[in-house]
């Protein structure tokens, strides 16, 4: 009996070991630092994510589309160019949602994308409002998404864009500086959501 606990105590603890810790990421703007963990299960998205970092893809590229209430959006390289040439298949998980602060891949519309692929580089951070219950049982109604009663917190006291939910991959989430989120999503804007002063980022992988 006691060789058969020692066993399942040793299987257990190499599988904890084996879990591969999740990445993280600081997003370093004029405004503030954005620290983000990228998710395991969505390995497409954070393998891209982490090469085009460490390609310097992100090096001084800009938030080109702010809308507050809704998202910051960013992706395109410092030379002009809106993506590296490819797109990512979707990797659609319901446990996570578009809550304040999800971290999700931008991508082209259904018309034109019926598969809902990812742009190669182009993502965004939600800002988003908040929304009670009875809204989520509405939107649930028209889009069909099952929302749990962690999302419904989630909604309540964070806020998000829950409308996006199920449509476009979320491979990530901030874990710290929620009020740089804010300051950006506040910056005026003009044709286009552009923002009138360029904001710019940088991105380092914490190892």
């Amino acid at each position: 009996m006691r060789t058969i606990l020692l066993s399942l105590l040793i299987a257990f603890s190499l599988g904890v070991m084996a879990q591969k810790a999740e990445t993280i990421v600081v997003i370093k703007t004029s405004y503030g630092d954005i620290t983000a963990k990228l998710y395991n299960d969505t390995p497409k998205h954070r393998d891209n994510f982490i090469k085009l970092v460490k390609q310097g893809w992100y090096e001084d590229s800009p938030f080109h589309r702010i809308i507050n209430n809704f998202m910051i959006q960013g992706g395109g390289n410092n030379a002009g160019k809106t993506d590296p040439g490819y797109t990512i298949d979707a990797e659609f998980k319901p446990h996570y949602i578009h809550k304040k602060g999800a971290l999700a891949a931008a991508r082209m519309g259904d018309q034109v994308n019926p598969e809902k692929k990812s742009s190669g580089s182009q993502f965004y951070i939600v800002h988003g409002q908040k929304y009670d219950a009875n809204n989520l049982t509405m939107m649930a109604q028209r889009s069909g998404f099952n929302y749990t009663e962690e999302h419904k917190k989630a909604y309540a006291s964070l806020g998000g864009t829950p409308h996006l939910d199920g449509a476009y991959t979320v491979f990530g989430e901030v874990i710290n500086g929620f009020d740089v989120i804010d300051r950006i999503a506040s910056v005026r804007t003009g044709q286009g959501d552009k923002p009138l002063a360029d904001v710019t980022m940088k991105i380092e992988i914490l190892e």
